[in-house]
């Protein structure tokens, strides 16, 4: 279905199909946001914690929240076949939820990437066809972040085709600069706020900003959920560190912070990804903090093994109150040429249960030989 849009001053509202989406941006008349310079400086230091912001009157009806980690198909040409059509076959069943959230890391566009210069370093572009949105949807998707450094490979007309075949499918997308995504559930409005590092995203160093837009989704709908892209990488930065952390030079946020101020200003599930790596678990003030989920699909173009292929989908059902009512981590694994499967060893049950008291302490969320979550 295509998307019917409303532009007002105050800020754009676009009704994304039967799945009752809308889509808010703050400021000037702006449809898309295109990428803008990002201020990349060291946060200020943290002020006070204030009372949670007052909301709107609960709702009766429990949400099942479902979020995984990064999702890489590949590049064109190098892609799944049949548009990954059952791809996540061996996983969609633990996929299903009200809302169920996903870290798109590429761009969905026509064309094959452009060759990398011989000297590369590093350099890698990520594009599928724009077909695989409807993959994405017949998995069970239904909001894709793309506050990270692949959605937007394909520079910004990329981004608006990205957006456009999302749309296109009734599925909702989120972190670009100063966006909320509102879905309805039921009786419920979930918001769904992501942020990144990369230009025209949502900015996890700007805690300021980052706190006040959570907060004016906590005043617009029942429940918000807060994504983060945030973290070094590699299979070494599975702990979680205080202070500002980086990769290759780049400001990759202050996580406990960014995380613990979202939850202040109205934030009631707050999950990470881009390390490409488990990390552990928190409890802040009654809310859930994941502070990464590793990859749930790593087709190719990404380097695999050991931890890099250990993975979770965290299944959450938060309350009228925005509070946790019980949760599982499904624990998964990376096979073949990146496809993601349920892991019988469940390594990621133990794994994030010993980062988590490791790295939190009292504050540790626990973690069942099953995978339930606990107090």
């Amino acid at each position: 279905m295509r998307v019917v849009a409303l532009i007002v001053r105050a800020g754009a509202v676009v009704v994304l199909g039967a799945l009752g989406f809308s889509l808010l941006v703050e400021g000037a008349e702006r449809p898309v946001a295109a990428p803008v310079p990002v201020d990349t400086v060291e946060p200020t230091p943290r002020p006070p914690v204030t009372p949670q912001v007052p909301r709107r009157p609960p709702t009766p009806v429990p949400v099942t929240v479902v979020v995984t980690g990064d999702l890489v198909l590949g590049s064109t040409p190098a892609v799944p076949p049949a548009e990954g059509r059952g791809f996540f076959a061996d996983v969609q069943t633990d996929l299903a939820g009200d809302v169920v959230v996903g870290n798109l890391e590429a761009a969905l566009v026509r064309g094959a990437a452009p060759e990398c210069s011989a000297s590369g370093g590093g350099c890698s572009s990520f594009r599928l066809p724009p077909a695989f949105a409807g993959t994405f949807a017949e998995t069970g998707f239904t909001v894709l972040g793309l506050a990270n450094d692949h959605a937007d490979d394909a520079g910004v007309a990329g981004l608006r085709q990205t957006v456009d075949a999302l749309t296109d499918v009734g599925v909702g997308h989120t972190g670009l600069e100063s966006q909320i995504a509102i879905q309805r559930v039921a009786a419920a409005d979930v918001a769904i706020v992501g942020f990144g590092t990369t230009p025209g995203t949502g900015s996890v160093t700007d805690i300021a900003g980052a706190t006040r837009l959570v907060r004016r989704a906590a005043r617009l709908a029942d429940l918000v959920v807060v994504s983060m892209h945030a973290g070094a990488e590699g299979v070494d930065r599975q702990h979680v560190t205080r202070g500002v952390e980086r990769y290759r030079g780049e400001n990759r946020g202050d996580v406990v912070r960014f995380a613990h101020a979202a939850v202040d200003a109205g934030g009631d599930l707050v999950v990470g990804h881009g390390p490409r790596v488990l990390r552990g678990m928190e409890w802040y003030r009654g809310r859930l903090i994941a502070y990464s989920l590793g990859s749930l699909a790593g087709y190719r173009v990404v380097e695999r093994g050991g931890a890099l292929s250990v993975g979770a989908i965290l299944r959450v059902t938060l309350g009228s109150d925005g509070r946790f009512e019980s949760g599982r981590l499904v624990a998964t694994r990376l096979v073949e040429s990146g496809r993601p499967v349920l892991d019988p060893s469940e390594a990621a049950h133990g794994l994030v249960r010993t980062l988590s008291l490791e790295d939190f302490g009292t504050r540790a969320v626990g973690i069942t030989a099953e995978g339930i979550l606990t107090r």
